[in-house]
């Protein structure tokens, strides 16, 4: 159903690469007031892999974030295209100055540094900063200094601003696969990840030996994200789409889907 664009060596497509050399703009199209980059398709930028939000499942990407941009794309009366590039190429903006997608949804973290050179849709998602460790690894906050615990982040994420916000020393890896098999290898002590995220990994049983460590978490708000000052009746769409399906119980069961049952305080 999703089209992916594996792109991460180049952090963009060739073809959008090439478009801003050419200063050229691709043949898109505008309903609604929506400007796609594309005819018939709402082109998202993603960071694969980072399930339950986006992942590959068999050939095709799947998750929380999946299915509610297929709601936005479905009320345009177009389908979604999935492209994968690097975080930091969708944090910076870069993803959408060269006209590679219309919106990135990527468990991102809504925050002022982002918002400076991104539009955010309202609040989708409440989450924060959580650790996981081996089970039974002492994590102290006097256990991150000189000589101590190795700290592993995603390169980009707010989980790595937090560590560095401690004074801690992290180790940075590419997505957060390959951050969880750090962990797992004994690369590194203790991970700091989003909340759902470790939670969603706590259910497979290959994590068994490991656990949610207790008395850190922080509090953040997802956000989509579209090309700043462009798109503006896009951002009114997606912020449409979220307040329906709140309403409608869609938001609930599509949660429900992805990560169990969801708790009152989620349901914004």
């Amino acid at each position: 159903m999703h089209l992916i664009t594996l792109s991460r060596a180049s952090a963009l497509p060739a073809t959008a690469a090439a478009c801003l050399l050419a200063a050229c703009a691709p043949a898109g199209q505008t309903l609604r007031g929506v400007h796609l980059v594309a005819r018939s398709t709402l082109t998202t930028c993603t960071h694969l892999p980072y399930a339950p939000f986006q992942f590959q499942r068999d050939k095709a990407i799947v998750g929380f974030d999946v299915d509610l941009i297929d709601l936005v794309a479905r009320r345009l009366g177009v389908r979604q295209k999935i492209v994968d590039t690097r975080f930091t190429a969708i944090t910076s903006g870069q993803v959408f100055a060269v006209a590679a997608c219309d919106v990135a949804a990527a468990g991102m973290t809504i925050d002022p540094r982002r918002a400076a050179v991104v539009d955010f849709s309202r609040s989708y998602f409440d989450s924060g900063q959580v650790l996981m460790a081996r089970r039974g690894e002492r994590v102290t906050p006097g256990a991150f200094g000189p000589g101590g615990l190795r700290v592993g982040v995603v390169a980009g994420t707010t989980g790595q601003a937090y560590a560095r916000g401690q004074g801690w020393q992290p180790k940075a890896y590419e997505n957060a696969t390959t951050e969880l098999d750090a962990l797992r290898t004994g690369q590194i002590d203790v991970l700091v990840q989003d909340d759902p995220v470790v939670r969603y990994w706590l259910t497979d049983e290959a994590n068994a030996d490991f656990v949610l460590v207790p008395g850190l978490r922080t509090h953040e708000q997802y956000g989509f994200a579209v090309r700043k000052g462009h798109n503006p009746a896009l951002v009114r769409l997606i912020d449409q789409v979220i307040t329906q399906i709140r309403r409608d119980g869609t938001y609930r069961r599509t949660y429900e889907r992805w990560m169990g049952p969801m708790p009152p305080d989620a349901a914004g």
